[in-house]
């Protein structure tokens, strides 16, 4: 019996190892081509895991030959339009890496051809799949702390990597931002309505462009989410997954991306005096789900099979991308962009 999913790999760097590796491990799943603009890249990567799968340099020659009903994208930021819509084109879903696309323009079109081909295109938020994360969306959103007002999130981080990074104009907000306003979507249940923000480079920094940020977008149910951010933070740096505070008309809840969060609620709203005594949150239930990149394409993979759509498909992540490019026009203009 041939297995569901019949998987061509676009793109063969480092990152594709943890996909290569996922596909391998699924029984219903066969790593059919691996395609690289590099074929020796490609060969290289079927070598290391010990693949029987022919390896190519030509994406459109691959869809034809391989039999692929799937198509990973782990291809860089810049090529994802051109192997997306040839994926879609062929009769192929697409799961790739983040972020969904370049620019906004290409996003449109993106989503446009999914909905068109009436494929999936889902892309990767391994953030969104962490116990603390959602153990926190769930004091977040389930009414614990009451209505949401102000969530925020800090970033400071100070990684030397070298490369293509050091020279971008806006190296956090269009690199690394992505996850962090994703995670506030997914944290506060609600989408971005308007952006402002300031960018910046600090004194320090290895950047040619600024890598330092604050932002504060207006939410769709009227919370208010702020990022600062800064990666050129040299000392008592944050986690990657950011450190987080939600204010909320009954309480708040913290969590620091590690730690399992933390909330507390006002015992008693008629309480008399300057402040009112406060009573920790109970915890929720743990979840049980996979972690990072296994838990999300999980989560794709049963999608796929149930015929329906990931929560990170192009037609949602595009809300989060947006954010992104709102963002940086603020900062350039200086003005509040509306989504």
């Amino acid at each position: 019996m041939s297995p569901r999913f019949r998987v061509l790999i676009a793109g063969c760097g480092e990152m594709a190892k943890t996909w290569v590796a996922y596909a391998a491990s699924r029984e219903d799943t066969e790593i059919v081509a691996l395609v690289d603009p590099d074929a020796k890249n490609a060969e290289a990567m079927r070598v290391r895991h010990n693949l029987a799968c022919p390896t190519s340099g030509d994406l459109n020659a691959a869809l034809k030959t391989s039999g692929a009903n799937l198509v990973f994208d782990v291809t860089p930021p810049a090529a994802h339009e051109g192997v997306v819509l040839a994926a879609l084109q062929a009769g192929c879903d697409v799961l790739g890496e983040k972020p969904l696309a370049a620019g906004m323009d290409a996003a449109r079109r993106m989503c446009a051809a999914a909905e068109k081909a009436g494929k999936t295109y889902a892309v990767m938020q391994n953030r969104r799949y962490l116990p603390g994360i959602r153990a926190y969306r769930d004091l977040v959103t389930s009414g614990v702390i009451g209505r949401l007002g102000l969530l925020g999130a800090d970033f400071f981080l100070a990684p030397h990597f070298g490369g293509f990074r050091d020279v971008m104009d806006s190296p956090l907000l269009l690199d690394m931002a992505i996850h962090t306003f994703d995670q506030a979507r997914f944290i506060s249940g609600a989408d971005a309505v308007s952006a402002h923000c300031l960018e910046f480079n600090p004194p320090g920094s290895w950047y040619a462009g600024k890598a330092a940020a604050v932002c504060a977008f207006e939410l769709s149910n009227g919370a208010v989410f702020s990022y600062r951010g800064s990666w050129c933070a040299e000392g008592l740096n944050t986690s990657w997954e950011a450190e987080w505070r939600a204010c909320a008309s009954l309480g708040a809840a913290t969590w620091n991306g590690v730690d399992p969060p933390r909330a507390e609620v006002v015992r008693d709203a008629g309480q008399p005096g300057f402040t009112r005594d406060v009573i920790a949150a109970p915890a929720p239930a743990p979840w049980t789900g996979r972690e990072g990149h296994q838990g999300c394409l999980d989560e794709m993979f049963d999608a796929l099979i149930r015929g329906a759509k990931p929560q990170t498909d192009c037609q949602d992540n595009i809300k989060s991308l947006a954010m992104v490019f709102a963002a940086v026009e603020s900062a350039r203009s200086g003005l509040t962009v509306r989504l």
